[in-house]
């Protein structure tokens, strides 16, 4: 019988490394700016084109390679980083597996460039499916420059699989933020398609962090730093205040390695419990830095997990660091978010003594008699007489507002009458002529408003109202890019733009059924719905935008909603193409016939 276990060629165990390296173009910016960091550079620049598609190049003024070295560093498990197994425990560079340029080269054509300091000439290499094409001397300036392009040239599935360029851009971006923010004093600069996208001078970790989310977020800012025999804490987290619904800034460095602990993040969050409402979420950026014997980096390919030998107390350190920051820096001790300002007792009477109220008395007043000089009295001959009948006529009037109190109550939209009901304020019911409708308020509202965005940016007639004074939201390049994008489709329903900055956007209109409140948290669900996925086709953006903005708008589960109300929302879902179903393919309403409530009821 012949052997069935084979040794696999080079190429074929090449591809399949890379497959565990290389998910997505993210993943190369990722090790090419490792690199440049381990290397010891101290200006970095990562240039892409197609998201990554057509070219990724990390250029960097590093301390370079020899020629032995240029032509090794494609080889599988070559590295400068490990020398024995216990190496692997005590890491203090980005990457060490020996795989990553090996992994590239094999889906991808890779040119390098590289210099020594200390050396005239340069050398270059092509490599092409990991088979060496071309290697010569040449003039290049110190440091390292690879070039990637056309990445899963020679595997077509992996390349379909890839997202949308906006999606993977994104990732990109990510990759670079979270190594740019781990080394302050590094100079990094980015590009897609030509255009600039950062440019950060080195600086300290405050000028980092507002040079990459905006000079909004200075204000925002409470500096975080501890030091304990375990570890050392520093960094910033936000002001309550400036919580979100959705999770934005948060970053976690271990030892300027980012990683991703949902243990740690849960220490940040009960930190600020009583601080911010349900739901939300405050940023952070805080920096780990722990003795490497005391930490495992290699429980996942991507090294952005981690497990730590004492969790527990570090969890302590980290929340009852975090909770210290906010109490010395008067963001703790606002614990009531819904009291009224209106009942705090001003400043300048807050230390004065009570005095006690002094009463007057006039021993000569007469009400009877002032009222009798005023006006002749109808009761009787004198002024006194008959004033029983003023309790009687005031009872009465009475007596007749309480009637038709009870009256409007009887008859008003909210009545038992009326066509529709509320029930929990989460259903409403109708009464239709094979039986009964029972519709869910936020998905059918979902379903009637994401029709009429997409009419709206139909037929570009959104009506707008337009604001006193312009709004001013900030954003990171990232998303104002994004919005730059979407400008025209978000015109079509209704938002106006005074101008869009680098940093701002200035909104001076918004549709008709907007509160201006509503706007910032708006926008932050609109940008990170379509960030998540943002299809290629103009017509898919719009639909993504109609429905993110759909459920943002969409009367909530506990809404109380007059008669009319209810009305509106079972005429207008009824008018709808598909209402059935809301936007995200949830069941909007269901009914049950008289035949299926007889059979309930028999006995």
């Amino acid at each position: 019988m012949p052997a069935i276990i084979q040794l696999l060629p080079d190429h074929v165990a090449n591809q399949i490394a890379a497959g565990e390296v290389v998910q997505r173009p993210a993943s190369v910016v990722k090790e090419l700016l490792e690199n440049a960091v381990d290397a010891g550079a101290d200006q970095i620049r990562l240039i892409v084109k197609d998201a990554g598609k057509t070219l990724i190049q990390v250029i960097d003024n590093g301390k370079g390679m020899e020629t032995s070295d240029a032509r090794l560093c494609f080889e599988r498990h070559a590295t400068s980083k490990i020398k024995e197994a216990t190496d692997l425990f005590r890491l203090y560079t980005k990457g060490f597996r020996g795989e990553a340029l090996a992994s590239i080269a094999a889906i991808a054509h890779v040119e390098l460039k590289t210099r020594e300091a200390d050396t005239e000439l340069g050398t270059f290499v092509r490599m092409e499916g990991n088979t060496l094409v071309k290697e010569e001397q040449i003039a290049t300036p110190k440091g390292t420059s690879i070039a990637v392009k056309n990445l899963f040239y020679n595997i077509p599935a992996r390349r379909n699989f890839l997202k949308s360029t906006s999606v993977e851009t994104r990732h990109i971006i990510n990759e670079f933020q979270r190594i740019a923010l781990a080394h302050q004093d590094i100079a990094f600069s980015c590009y897609h398609n030509d255009n600039e996208l950062y440019n950060l001078a080195p600086g300290n970790l405050r000028q980092r962090i507002v040079a990459i989310t905006g000079k909004k977020t200075n204000e925002k800012l409470v500096p975080i730093e501890e030091k304990t025999p375990i570890a050392e804490i520093r960094g910033f987290v936000y002001k309550s205040e400036f919580s979100r619904k959705k999770r934005g800034e948060q970053f976690f460095f271990v030892n300027n390695r980012f990683v991703k602990s949902a243990y740690l993040n849960h220490a940040v969050m009960s930190a600020y419990e009583g601080l911010i409402p349900s739901g939300f979420y405050p940023g952070y950026f805080l920096y780990l830095q722990l003795p490497t014997e005391s930490i495992d980096i290699n429980i996942h390919p991507t090294k952005t997990e981690i497990k730590f030998e004492d969790e527990k107390t570090l969890y302590a350190i980290i929340r009852s660091t975090v909770k210290h920051s906010l109490g010395q820096y008067n963001v703790a001790p606002v614990l009531d978010f819904n009291r009224d300002a209106d009942l705090d007792v001003p400043y300048k009477y807050k230390d004065q003594q009570l005095r006690e109220p002094t009463i007057r008395v006039n021993p000569d007043f007469n009400p009877f008699k002032k009222e009798a000089q005023k006006t002749p009295s109808s009761f009787g001959k004198g002024p006194t007489q008959h004033w029983e009948s003023l309790y009687t006529q005031t009872d009465a009037v009475h007596a007749e507002t309480n009637a038709q109190k009870t009256s409007e109550a009887l008859f008003s939209d909210t009545a038992t009458n009326a066509a529709t009901f509320q029930i929990h304020r989460k259903y409403l019911i109708s009464s239709i002529k094979s039986g009964i409708v029972y519709i869910h308020q936020h998905l059918a509202h979902q379903r009637i408003l994401y029709e009429e965005y997409l009419k709206n940016s139909t037929i570009k007639e959104a009506v707008s109202q337009q604001l006193i004074f312009p709004l001013e939201m900030t954003f990171d390049s990232q998303d104002i890019n994004l919005v730059k994008e979407l400008k025209e489709d978000l015109e079509g329903i209704g938002f106006l733009f005074d101008k869009i900055s680098d940093s701002a956007v200035f909104i001076s209109g918004v549709p008709v059924n907007v509160d201006q409140e509503q706007v910032n948290d708006i926008f932050e669900q609109l940008l990170d719905d379509l960030k998540n996925d943002l299809p290629e086709s103009s017509f898919s953006q719009i639909d993504g935008m109609a429905k993110s903005l759909a459920k943002s708008l969409a009367i909530k589960t506990g809404t109380p909603l007059t008669g009319k109300e209810q009305e509106a929302i079972v005429n207008k879902l009824f008018s709808c193409k598909q209402p059935e179903l809301s936007p995200y393919g949830k069941k909007t309403f269901v009914t049950i016939n008289l035949e299926d409530i007889d059979t309930l009821l028999k006995h």
